[in-house]
């Protein structure tokens, strides 16, 4: 009896292949379809519009903002049917850097790069949180500090030059105000600055109560706060001038209907804005401009 040839035992090989390959796209075939439909549901204009870049300021890490913010913003999209997708920062003059230069279409922001992101590329705030942002100022729980008198030329954290309640007002108040001079230390991050003042490094740090209060009980039992600064709006989420009125309208709207679900308390405090509202620059932000602050702000290279 011959043996097969090889071009026969390759053509029968090919044929399992594709008999194969045919039996699991038939299995699959379902399974792609469900998530296709799926995908469709929870972004109704991923094929009609591009995503929205939703940039934060980089208060904590990257990682941090991640977990934080990518339920948010899945959710948000899904509500509004508009595709929202986060942008992170390694650090806050990168993140300013982009702001400055108009690249984000959203972003979340302290009260002062409010300020200078309408100035810079007319972005205009939709949402913030309703409880007002207020700087603290910590020592260790056994510091011989009692107040900001006995700070003069010490070493302060920050996060960073203008982060605005826990570093650019604070350092307005306690040079313009109490008439201290200090000698600032930028560490990037609001828990960067708990721990250098738990550790020693520094006499004293600024931050701001919503990040304080984020921190373990372990980490607040260790520190006290000396002084606090009067409360402004809070952060806002501010959109670019190109975002359309409908999408704006839409994101806002979703957002403000969380208000009304209680499963989604979780969701909103994760992103500091536990009970949402409207936010209107004229009334939240302007004032701000009236605090001179330009002479304290620092704008860093990336």
């Amino acid at each position: 009896m011959s043996m097969p040839s090889i071009s026969a035992k390759l053509g029968v090989g090919l044929l399992l292949v594709v008999a194969y390959a045919l039996t699991v796209s038939r299995m699959l075939w379902p399974f792609l379809l469900s998530v296709a439909a799926a995908s469709a549901y929870a972004n109704p204009l991923a094929t009609s519009s591009r995503p929205l870049i939703v940039a934060v300021v980089p208060q904590f890490t990257a990682l941090q903002i991640h977990k934080d913010w990518t339920p948010f913003l899945e959710r948000v999209s899904l509500d509004s049917g508009v595709l929202l997708v986060l942008k992170t920062y390694q650090n806050i003059p990168a993140f300013e850097a982009d702001v400055l230069k108009g690249v984000p279409d959203l972003a979340f922001m302290n009260p002062y790069h409010a300020v200078m992101a309408k100035h810079a590329a007319g972005y205009l705030p939709l949402v913030r949180d309703t409880k007002l942002l207020t700087g603290l100022l910590l020592v260790r729980r056994d510091s011989l500090v009692r107040s900001i008198k006995d700070l003069s030329d010490a070493k302060i954290a920050f996060p960073s030059p203008n982060a605005f309640g826990a570093s650019l007002y604070m350092r307005a108040l306690l040079a313009e105000k109490g008439g201290i001079k200090i000698e600032p230390n930028y560490v990037e991050t609001h828990s960067n600055v708990l721990r250098n003042v738990i550790l020693g490094k520094v006499v004293a740090g600024g931050t701001v109560e919503s990040a304080f209060q984020r921190e373990s009980v372990a980490v607040i039992e260790q520190l006290r706060v000396i002084y606090e600064t009067p409360g402004f709006a809070p952060h806002p989420l501010v959109v670019h001038p190109r975002v359309t009125a409908k999408q704006r309208k839409a994101v806002t709207s979703a957002i403000l209907r969380l208000n009304d679900d209680a499963s989604s308390a979780t969701l909103l405090r994760a992103v500091q804005m536990a009970k949402p509202l409207a936010a209107d620059y004229a009334r939240d932000y302007r004032p701000l401009e009236l605090l001179k602050l330009e002479k304290h702000l620092v704008l860093e290279k990336e």
